[in-house]
This record gives structure tokens, C-alpha cells and sequence, in this order.
């Protein structure tokens, strides 16, 4: 995990350069002398507010572009990246790689896109081989992940929080005057004010589909799996795609992502945060949860949605001045993959590789359904306090089973007392705390007997007579 203090200078030096704008030029826009403004790039001087904003105004930039997080997340990412044993004898350290993004951004940019593509084209090969070699049949693989991570970061650069969807989903329960027991028949209503008939149709009849929208007939035909709560959730989405085009137009079209597919599943994703914002309105909502402190079920009965979706929307609660905890998620399935993420809290995931296996969304299979608390502690200091359980997405009968996952929502220490969570646990416990690290190939710790890898920090030492807690521990000469 890296936690870095972002160099605003050196990314003005870099952005000057790259719109060929001189120092002389930029600082007279400024109105300051060159001198001041050399010592603000070099990062000897602060960079006051005002500036920043003239800065970004000049550049037509967006202030997140210059954001701290984006630094951090570049950093952690290259980190991982040079984790990766191709570098195994490449003393890459953390010095020079945050140097690196700070000063040459665009190039740490295009180093990781460079990774990107070559693990897509060592996996595209490994997939080749298994299917030549007729140990497989790979058809219709695609190695690429780059559409997901690049709509995961329009997320995390947004921190989860889109205040057009959320004013969308007001709006909404304003003019359709929203509200009562039966939130089906109001969405159904304005579905219709829209040309919209729905249908429920049987499982048979769906296919392998839980929800299909025939834009020429204009119905919307739901599956019959489908309960109270994720039936509306459905219904919610349609009118977010039926109303809400500015913004996922806007959003869609941000450069962030690079292909089709990416501004396809942005539209999707924005279109699934209009609908949670819609199923928990998000005054009700945030107020619910402070008064219950963040009881995951309670909140789901009270608004009649499934436990994910109520750990999806902690997440979103950052709406300036009527703040929730900033937290962070994670969904994996039984094989240990990866498949949603988002932190508020500065927890970083790993992007290339693995997870800690000590983080106790793993251990939540162990025990179906049942909350799991864990603190866990970085190799860099900084103490998280987790929850996490296992859920399941149902399949639909006896031949569509259904599929374990554990999802795990967590938050830094200093909060974890808001959460009813973490009654009756001793916070300041020094015994109660797991080390865990990021990737086994970036983690310092070399007394984790359950480390996979060798760390990169110690190059792998095999010894015929001395066994240490692990294969790839070092052991101290005695």
C-alpha cells in the first residue's frame, strides 16, 4: 500500500511542458515572477490555492486531474507493476517510482498501459498454447481487463459519488411522488409515462437473461427470479437510461475511457448507481445509517434491498458537507478473484495480482452468512477495521445453483466506533490486529507463513538445511 503526499509541482512542470507553455508564459498568466514559480515546481515552495485554481483554469483542467489520489493510486499501481518477477533483478525502488509519477506522469501513464498489454498478450499466448496443445477449448476468450479497470478508475477518480444521479433519483421521487409500501407501482407508473409496458415472464421463457428492454416495442420484461427488491432495482435503471442521457453521455464520453466497451459499462454502472440511489434516497438513507450505525440488514429490511446493495451504497456517501464514513469494497468469489472494488478509506487493491489471503473476506466462506470482524493493519502503519460476509447470487432453480461470493466493507480505525460492528472489540488491542500487506510481492513481511511469493525487497534464498515459517522467508544466518 502506498500512501503518498502527491508533488503539485512537479505535475504543473510536466502539464507546462506538455502544452508547450514556457515558464516565463505561465508565470506572467499567474501574475508571479518565474523565480517563485521555479521554486513552486521544483516543490520548494507550497502551492497556494488560488494558484492551483488559475492553474487549472488556464489548462481547462478539471481539479481532480491534480489530485493527491490520482498520484497515490499511480504510485501503488507501478508498485505492483515492478512487483511482477520479470523485474526480479531490477532493484526498482519506492523512491524512484514515486519520482517517477511525479515528475513524468505521462510516462508512469504509458508504462502501465505498456504492462497492460503485456500481461494481455502473455495470457492471449498462455491461452493459445493450452488450446494448440488440446488441453482446452478457449473460444471466445478475451484476456483483455482493460475496460473494467478503466471504468474502475472513472469511479475512484469520481470517489463513488456522482451528484447527478443523485439529484436524478430525487427529482424523480419528487415529481412521481415516491414513497408508501408499494414502490413497484409508482416505477411501474412512470415507466408507462414513458411508453414502457412491463412484464414478468417465466424462467424458462427469459433464457439465460433476468432482464431484456426491447427498445422498438418499448417493453421491459423482467425474470420471475427476481425479488421484491431487485425487481425494482430493475425497473429504477430503466427510467435512469430513459431519463438521465446528459449525464451518462457526459460521463461516457470522458477520456478516461478508450474504447466502446468501457463507455458501455460506464453507461451501465451509472445507470445501476441511479437505480441504488432511487431503491435508498440519499438524506433517508445516510440518516438511516448513522441512527443504526451502519447495520448492514437493518438497512436492507428498512429499504427492501439485498445486503450487496446496501454495502454498495455506504460507499457513494460523499456527498460534500452530509458525509458518511468513507469506506472501502470489496467482492470476491471462492477462487479468490476479484471482481468489484472501490476504497474511500485509502485501502489500495491490487490491480495485476492477488490479495492478501489474510484479509478475512476470504475466511468469510468458511462460515456462510455469518459477519466476520478483522483488524488489519498495513506494513505502512495504518490500521482498517473490516466486516465482511458471504452472500449469494441466485441462480433462478435447480439447474441455475446458486453462486457463493463474500463481500467485505471496512473503513479506517479512527471510525470504526460509528459501526455497530465493532461493539464489545478492544480498537486499541495491539494482539488483536492481523498484518496483512497488499500482494505477497510487495509485502515486507518475511514472517507471514502464508506468503505465496517472494517479496521483491529480498531476493530468494533457498537453503538445503534451514526451513523458515515459509518456503520463501528468508531465515537469519546463525
Amino acid at each position: 500500500m502506498v500512501r503518498e503526499k502527491s508533488m503539485l509541482g512537479a505535475k504543473v512542470r510536466a502539464l507546462r511542458r506538455q502544452k508547450s507553455v514556457s515558464q516565463v508564459q505561465l508565470a506572467d498568466r499567474l501574475g508571479i515572477s518565474p523565480s517563485y514559480l521555479n521554486l513552486i515546481e521544483h516543490n520548494r515552495r507550497a502551492m497556494p490555492a488560488p494558484l492551483l485554481i488559475k492553474i487549472a483554469e488556464i489548462f481547462e483542467l478539471d481539479l481532480k486531474a491534480l489530485s493527491t489520489e490520482q498520484d497515490a493510486r499511480t504510485v501503488a499501481d507501478l508498485m505492483e507493476l515492478f512487483g511482477d518477477p520479470i523485474f526480479e533483478h531490477e532493484d526498482v525502488t519506492t523512491a524512484e517510482v514515486r519520482d517517477l509519477a511525479a515528475h513524468a506522469p505521462t510516462a508512469a501513464r504509458g508504462i502501465l498501459k505498456l504492462y497492460h498489454a503485456f500481461r494481455e498478450a502473455r495470457e492471449a499466448a498462455d491461452n493459445l498454447a493450452i488450446k494448440i496443445s488440446g488441453r482446452g477449448d478457449l473460444t471466445g476468450v478475451d484476456a483483455s481487463r482493460m475496460p473494467t479497470e478503466e471504468v474502475s478508475d472513472l469511479i475512484q477518480r469520481h470517489t463513488n459519488h456522482f451528484p447527478e444521479m443523485e439529484e436524478g433519483a430525487e427529482q424523480l421521487w419528487r415529481d412521481a411522488r415516491l414513497g408508501g409500501d408499494d414502490l413497484q407501482q409508482g416505477l411501474e407508473h412512470q415507466l408507462r409515462l414513458h411508453g414502457i409496458q412491463v412484464k414478468i415472464e417465466r424462467t424458462a421463457d427469459m433464457g439465460d437473461a433476468i432482464r431484456r428492454f426491447d427498445p422498438e416495442k418499448r417493453v421491459l420484461t423482467l425474470s420471475e427470479v427476481l425479488r421484491r427488491g431487485s425487481r425494482n432495482f430493475h425497473l429504477a435503471y430503466q427510467i435512469g437510461l430513459e431519463t438521465q442521457h446528459a449525464a451518462l453521455d457526459r460521463h461516457a464520453a470522458d477520456p478516461l475511457l478508450t474504447s466502446d466497451s468501457a463507455r458501455a459499462l460506464a453507461r451501465v454502472l451509472l445507470a445501476n448507481y441511479f437505480a441504488s440511489a432511487v431503491l435508498m434516497p440519499y438524506g433517508p438513507f445516510l440518516d438511516a445509517a448513522r441512527q443504526e450505525r451502519y447495520d448492514i440488514d437493518l438497512l436492507g429490511h428498512r429499504f427492501r434491498t439485498s445486503y450487496e446493495q446496501v454495502c454498495h451504497r455506504l460507499t457513494t456517501l460523499r456527498r460534500p458537507g452530509a458525509e458518511g464514513i468513507p469506506i472501502h469494497f470489496v467482492r470476491v468469489d471462492i477462487a479468490g478473484n476479484i471482481s468489484k472494488r472501490f476504497s474511500a478509506s485509502g485501502l489500495r487493491f491490487a490491480r495485476f495480482s492477488g490479495a492478501c489471503p489474510r484479509w478475512n473476506v476470504f475466511q468469510a466462506f468458511l462460515t456462510p452468512g455469518m459477519i466476520r470482524t478483522q483488524l488489519s493493519q498495513m506494513p505502512d502503519g495504518t490500521t482498517y477495521f473490516w466486516v465482511a460476509r458471504s452472500v449469494y447470487k441466485e441462480g433462478g432453480g435447480f439447474h441455475a445453483p446458486r453462486t457463493p461470493l463474500a463481500i467485505a466493507i471496512g473503513c479506517e480505525v479512527g471510525h470504526a466506533r460509528k459501526m455497530v460492528y465493532a461493539d464489545g472489540m478492544n480498537l486499541d488491542s495491539r494482539e488483536a490486529v492481523v498484518p496483512v500487506g497488499l500482494t505477497c510481492r510487495l509485502c515486507e513481511r518475511t514472517d507471514c507463513e502464508q506468503r505465496a511469493f517472494p517479496p521483491i525487497q529480498h531476493p530468494l534464498q533457498v537453503q538445503e538445511n534451514v526451513r523458515g515459517v515459509s518456503f520463501f522467508a528468508p531465515v537469519s544466518d546463525r
